[in-house]
């Protein structure tokens, strides 16, 4: 790997880095105290548009994870941002729940059935049949096509449950229109989450556990990447991949004494 600057500020996943089937990883707490005590910007990064900020604070902070609410980036909240640049004071017609539309509404945004500019598909826990139809026929007449992630499944204890990716494919069977994903892997993600703590990708780390999103954003991106073992990918299913983090750790606390 190329020589890089000393890591300035930090980028880090949430699911399968600090936190695992609703336990803190090892180490992790005491990952984010060095964090907040040292002053570095950091931001932890999730798919997830379901929650706000102080939602996911609160899910955090009951696992002994300090992170403040400011520190969160979701999709929900990248998708919001990008859809300010493209036409500020938009509408739009949303599938998802209080952390996507709470986004939209803090950019400016009116949320409409009646002829929206954007059709926003997020993640819900109940997805309604009723209104798959209304955005397919919104996206019929015109409505530009946007979801907030690519994530087919999503965890549940019962298994594997259908989401945002999931249902954007039925939709775009449907209409034959592909959507804009702005979540990881699109390092327009990256970009924002960046941008919201000034940050800059030659002194900036990423942190994922997942090589085809986390890895995969943070190196198109220009970050140093750093692969944990605690989530998805293995050292072995990393190899299989034609691109490599920039290095693989078992777990965040084999980076506390970097930050």
């Amino acid at each position: 790997m190329l020589d890089r600057k000393p890591v300035q500020s930090w980028l880090t996943d949430m699911d399968g880095v600090l936190v695992h089937e609703g336990q803190p990883v090892p180490g992790a707490p005491e990952f984010v105290k060095k964090l907040r005590a040292s002053g570095k910007p950091f931001l932890v990064l999730t798919n997830n548009s379901i929650y706000t900020p102080r939602d996911l604070q609160a899910r955090l902070a009951r696992m002994g994870l300090d992170v403040p609410e400011e520190a969160i980036w979701s999709s929900a909240l990248a998708t919001a941002q990008f859809l300010a640049d493209q036409r500020p004071g938009g509408t739009a017609y949303v599938i998802g729940e209080a952390g996507l539309t709470t986004a939209l509404h803090a950019v400016g945004y009116i949320l409409s059935d009646f002829a929206p500019d954007y059709v926003v598909l997020g993640e819900t826990r109940t997805y309604s049949f009723e209104a798959i139809t209304k955005a397919i026929r919104l996206i019929n007449d015109g409505a530009r096509f946007i979801c907030t992630n690519p994530d087919a499944t999503g965890p549940s204890v019962e298994g594997a449950l259908p989401a945002a990716g999931s249902v954007a494919a039925m939709i775009s069977k449907a209409t034959g229109v592909d959507p804009y994903f702005v979540g990881k892997p699109n390092p327009m993600m990256m970009r924002s989450a960046l941008n919201t703590i000034d940050a800059h990708s030659e002194s900036t780390a990423m942190i994922g556990d997942r090589m085809d999103t986390d890895i995969l954003c943070g190196l198109e991106a220009g970050l140093e990447t750093i692969l944990v073992l605690t989530g998805i990918s293995s050292r072995t299913e990393a190899e299989r991949y034609p691109y490599r983090p920039s290095r693989i750790v078992d777990s965040v606390a084999d980076l506390i004494d970097e930050v």
